[in-house]
């Protein structure tokens, strides 16, 4: 059975979630934590794509982001797929880094929204 398509509209509030494949960990240092935010701010520049919050936890990482004209999947694929080639090249290692795919939560409400930024 095909898996269902994502909701992706211009201008949609998403709450992301990345988890380490297998709980493990998705940053294992400051340079890996740099690198990161580094490639995710060239992603949004490129892509148009506004970031409102985000948090980079040892084994997985939360965005709070609002895709323009580029949509939501491209903005991850390029973001995931870039982090994780560098990821293994650094640490001489090969295979998966995130689990499964992401996880997007559709935000339309104005609390939540608020509630995730201020927990950020």
């Amino acid at each position: 059975m095909p898996r269902q398509s994502r909701l992706d509209a211009p201008g949609a509030l998403h709450h992301v979630i990345c988890r380490g494949i297998e709980g493990q960990p998705v940053f294992r240092d400051d340079t890996d934590r740099e690198g990161f935010v580094a490639r995710l701010e060239a992603v949004l520049t490129a892509t148009r794509t506004a970031c409102y919050a985000w948090a980079l936890l040892p084994n997985h990482v939360h965005l709070l982001l609002q895709p323009g004209a580029v949509p939501l999947p491209t903005v991850m694929r390029r973001l995931l797929t870039g982090y994780a080639v560098t990821f293994n090249r650094r640490h001489r290692r090969h295979g998966y880094v995130f689990q499964n795919r992401y996880k997007s939560i559709l935000c339309q409400e104005e609390p939540y929204f608020l509630e995730l930024q201020r927990q950020s």
